[in-house]
């Protein structure tokens, strides 16, 4: 049986006791050690449950919670963005865990088609060499190699941040088991009538040498300019049609120019006849309603072959396409006396030539909206060329919806308002059922070396194809051997957007299927909204429909969707809360910001500031201060664990048996006792409550509070009193005190565990020393609230407000820190628990007595709150015109608090969207407000 790694240790022969920790918390002598740990013991594995063990899950109030990891290119390294999106997925993971759901998370990587052959190719042009020379077998498997010597990076970086993932199901886009599932799916499709191929215009990256999708083109407004060029009118001498182009160099594959059939400019010239300059050919005037009259000249040139607007044209028109550009972008032999010239030389070229001969018309300063490779940055061309597509608005064969269809009512609210899919923030649904709405067909191949082969044969005799599961010998329209397979490779988004039903054995109908499909939750960006989340809910929901359910039943369209929830988070912007980019220098690089401050601190720090559809202004100033947090803790463990062992000195046993459940007090338990107990399900309750709607910031918040505020900050100091082991000392009182002290603890740190896994594994594993009752924090039950008093909550709220009223007094006065001065409190609401907590009060305040009075109290040194008002008496002279000062000062403070509730109380708009809570809120805020600011005004006119 492998051991626990041991809570580290001062020194290990000087101090055997092993709840010794050093004094300062240090990240780096703990994490790697239980990140190692994790891994290794297989703690989050999950075995897939046999028939029965999940209806006993649901019976108990558990489900199955299945999450799939974004995959990560293959050529990745973790950013920002990663961490971010990790981090909440980790958080959620094991909360749902430790809750009692059986939740598992799968890790991956994508094989990444561009971006790992560019990677691959520039090692190789580093060597000298081009893939083209090696030839495409002896490329993928240099790609191969290239991805078992540095593919796993990023895996391995989950790892050392301690990503609770199921490792023993990692998967790569291009195993054989989902290779196989890419391939079923192709042939399913394209039997079912859904694949084509055919010569369409594509976004064409001269760089890359592949069609690239519309998703895959980043836009940019660049100054460039608008050229007229003259077409002279056959038979007409001296007479021209004049077009306005921004792309000259491709006119050399005019076939026509077109005019709106409305626009009276040129109705005499519809059906003539016009010489294409430089060129020479005929070419036809057509009229058509798509050409706008107001721009340029109202004319343009039609090139079917270089633009998507022509080509659709030259499909009305029956017109002819040339193609007079290669596939780098360089002229081809269409292009006449400009063939092999760069795009920009040429058009260079043809501009000189047209003025030459008297047929360049004006230029004029145009913007221009350039489409880039979002991959190589490449200026992509518009260009005809033959790929493969899926026909997603199409119905199948046998009838039915289509994948689009399927994809958009998976998303919309059916007849009783549910939802199959619902969208965090809400906003998302809107634009994903827009995009869906308009979508096209969706180009799936690519001209690349890397990645899943199209199976489809072309047979050099009849000159058809033959799709098939298993590589055919022959053609299966004519039986001849003489076929070839398509060079194409799919979509890289094609295998991922399968990984839903892949990961899970399809297209064998397995238990893992019927347990974990669909999975609960997609959480992941904006950007691979549509790369990625609408491409996985087509494909899920038309391949998942026709398996049928764990009951054998066929599947509701609730059960063929990939994920209940997507929830879309942030972008991490820098501290100014701007785009972090390598341009403007101000990208943060995570794994440099861990080894600084610890993975717990930024883990916490993303948690902190994470609410749904608000960016995140990373700050380390914030990370500082989550360091400093985990600091407070681990100091506050070592209080108790020293405390724990004075009670063993004197002789006193703590029963373990209490540990792991949540902490209880009754009536006759010191008010601190119950009042932390009160918190700690209130905080139970809040990271409860915001954890289920992704308010990661409200739920670390909570924990923040409770920990720092409640735990450290009130409840410490205040056992502190308690905590006596001389022999006069109550024992019992004692005893009682520290095991609620250190059941507390323990349960506070399965609070926070979910948020910082390894401080909480270090702390949790020292309470128990060698008997721990788990392998790991993370396999303990999460804190279940119970009934929280608000009584007692309330009764030590204004303990606290006491105190911290006689402290503020304090320091305002003067009076010397060791100095136990008397106060006067006077209440202005009934049952203050002042003085059934007397030795609290002294001992936090400084007090030395507590005189309770009726009538108002004068003189100075007194400060009001809406439920009592308190006096420090102290002999020394108080400075009238200092006292003066504060009160004024106070007083402002309260008018303009009370203007501001008054705004919002007074606006309408406000009143209809505000919660109930949130107005009440107010209302009591605005009436304590005006409490406080009549007593600030009498004490003012007290002093004169």
């Amino acid at each position: 049986m492998s051991q626990h790694p041991r809570p580290i240790q001062e020194d290990p022969v000087e101090n055997p006791n092993r709840r010794e920790l050093p004094k300062a918390y240090d990240p780096t002598a703990i994490e790697d050690r239980w990140a190692e740990y994790w891994v290794r013991e297989r703690l989050f594995h999950v075995e897939t449950p046999e028939a029965g063990v999940i209806e006993k899950l649901r019976a108990a109030g558990h489900d199955v919670f299945t999450i799939l990891l974004p995959p990560p290119n293959v050529t990745g390294r973790l950013h920002m963005g990663h961490m971010l999106n990790q981090t909440e997925m980790d958080i959620l993971t094991r909360w749902r865990r430790m809750r009692g759901d059986l939740a598992l998370w799968l890790p991956g990587t994508d094989h990444a088609g561009i971006a790992t052959q560019m990677m691959v190719e520039r090692q190789l042009a580093s060597e000298g060499k081009k893939r083209q020379q090696m030839g495409r077998e002896s490329f993928v498997e240099r790609v191969w190699e290239w991805k078992r010597h540095y593919g796993g990076a990023i895996l391995e970086q989950m790892k050392r941040l301690g990503a609770s993932v199921d490792w023993s199901r990692e998967y790569f886009t291009m195993d054989d088991n989902l290779s196989v599932a890419v391939r079923e799916a192709f042939v399913r499709l394209y039997e079912q009538g859904l694949i084509y191929r055919g010569a369409y215009i594509v976004n064409w990256c001269p760089r890359c040498q592949t069609a690239i999708s519309d998703l895959e083109v980043a836009h940019e407004e660049q100054q460039g300019k608008l050229w007229e060029i003259r077409y002279p009118v056959v038979g007409a001498p001296g007479e021209f049609l004049t077009v306005a182009t921004t792309r000259p160099e491709t006119m050399l594959g005019d076939v026509a120019v077109a005019v709106n059939p409305m626009d009276e400019r040129y109705l005499p010239l519809h059906g003539k006849i016009l010489k294409l300059p430089l060129v020479g050919r005929e070419i036809p005037v057509i009229t058509d309603d798509w050409v706008k009259s107001d721009f340029g000249t109202g004319a343009v040139k039609v090139t079917p072959a270089h633009d998507a607007n022509d080509f659709a044209m030259g499909q009305r028109h029956g017109l002819p396409q040339i193609n007079v550009m290669d596939e780098t972008a360089h002229m081809n032999a269409e292009a006449g006396t400009y063939a092999r010239l760069d795009r920009y030389a040429a058009r260079k070229r043809v501009l000189e030539d047209l003025e030459a001969q008297g047929l360049l018309g004006a230029v004029r300063d145009h913007v221009n909206a350039i489409g880039k490779c979002d991959r190589c940055k490449t200026v992509v061309e518009p260009r005809l060329s033959t790929q493969w597509f899926i026909a997603v608005n199409k119905q199948p064969k046998d009838g039915g919806a289509s994948m689009a269809e399927l994809a958009i009512a998976a998303v919309k609210a059916d007849g009783a308002g549910e939802k199959a899919i619902r969208f965090t923030p809400e906003n998302y649904e809107k634009i994903y059922l827009e995009w869906m709405t308009n979508i096209y067909d969706w180009c799936i191949s690519r001209q690349l070396w890397w990645g899943h082969r199209i199976p489809a044969w072309h047979c050099v005799a009849c000159k058809q194809i033959t799709v098939a599961r298993e590589d055919p010998a022959k053609c299966a329209h004519c039986g001849s051997a003489e076929i070839t397979q398509e060079t194409d490779v799919l979509d890289t988004w094609f295998s991922s957007g399968l990984l839903p039903v892949s990961v899970f054995g399809w297209p064998r109908h397995t238990r893992n299927f019927d347990v974990f499909y669909p999975t609960q939750l997609l959480v992941t960006g904006f950007d691979i909204l549509f790369f990625w989340v609408a491409r996985m809910i087509m494909l899920g929901c038309w391949f998942s429909q026709d398996e049928p359910a764990a009951d054998g039943s066929k599947r509701a369209l609730k059960d063929t969707v990939p994920f209940r929830e997507v929830y879309i988070h942030a972008l991490v912007r820098d501290a100014e809360r701007q785009k972090m980019s390598k341009t403007k220098g101000n990208v943060i690089d995570p794994i440099e910001i861990v080894e600084r401050y610890g993975t717990d601190a930024v883990r916490f720090t993303l948690a902190s500031m994470a609410s749904p559809g608000t960016d995140i202004a990373f700050s380390e100033a914030r990370t500082e201060g989550y360091r400093a947090f985990a600091n407070k803790i681990w100091n506050a463990a070592r209080f108790i664990f020293m405390n724990v062992e004075k009670a063993r000195e004197a002789g006193i046993t703590l029963e373990r048996g209490t540990l792991g459940q949540m902490p209880a007090a009754g009536e006759s338990d010191p008010i601190e006792a119950r009042w932390i107990v009160a918190e700690l399900n209130h905080a139970a309750q809040e990271v409860d409550e915001a954890l289920a709607t992704y308010r990661f910031d409200d739920a670390a918040n909570a924990v923040y509070q409770f920990f720092w505020g409640d735990f450290c900050d009130w409840y410490l100091e205040i056992v502190k009193l308690r905590l006596d082991f001389s022999e006069a000392a109550d024992r019992a009182a004692t005893e009682q005190a520290l095991a609620t002290l250190l059941q507390t603890f323990e349960e506070a740190l399965r609070l926070l565990s979910p948020f910082m896994p390894f401080l909480t594994e270090e702390l949790w594993h020292a309470i128990y020393e060698d008997d721990v009752p788990a392998k790991s924090i993370a396999l303990t039950r999460y804190p279940q609230p119970a009934e929280i008093d608000e009584a007692v909550r309330r009764d030590f709220a204004r303990v606290q407000e006491l105190i911290v009223a006689v402290r503020a007094l304090r320091k305002d006065i003067g009076v010397e820190e060791k100095v136990a001065a008397p106060i006067r409190v006077r209440a202005t609401w009934d049952g203050l628990p002042f003085t059934a907590n007397l030795e609290v009060i002294q001992r936090l305040a400084r007090v030395s007595t507590v005189e309770t009075v009726t009538g108002a109290l004068t003189g100075s040194g007194i400060r009001s709150t809406p439920n009592f008002d308190v006096q420090v008496v102290y002999e020394r002279k108080v400075d009238a015109a200092a006292e003066r000062e504060r009160l004024t000062k106070d007083l402002a403070k309260q008018e303009k608090a009370l203007a501001a509730a008054e705004r919002q109380l007074n606006n309408p708009a406000f009143l209809a969207k505000a919660p109930e809570a949130i107005v009440e809120g107010l209302r009591k805020q605005e009436a304590d407000t005006r409490v406080l600011m009549e007593k600030t005004r009498k004490a003012l006119e007290e002093l004169g």
